[in-house]
């Protein structure tokens, strides 16, 4: 991995779902970990870690403009 920097702002997100055995591999995680995968319109692909060094993968949460929290989900791989 390399710390490019990535413009993000204006960016939509057209997918969210887990991500794939392959990039799983490719951060050596798991291929059996659920992790989400948000796709962006320029085919960037962002997903949490549980940490900044990428030690494993972790959790997406969130708020909504009235302050409800809520967890990013991704499908189980079948």
């Amino acid at each position: 991995m390399t710390d490019t920097q990535v413009t993000l702002a204006g960016r939509r997100i057209v997918e969210v779902r887990s991500m794939s055995v392959r990039e799983l591999e490719a951060e050596g995680w798991p291929p059996d970990e659920t992790v989400p995968a948000l796709v962006l319109d320029n085919g960037a692909i962002l997903f949490p870690s549980r940490d900044e060094e990428g030690n494993g993968p972790g959790a997406l949460f969130g708020a909504t403009a009235l302050k409800q929290g809520f967890r990013v989900l991704a499908p189980r791989h079948t």
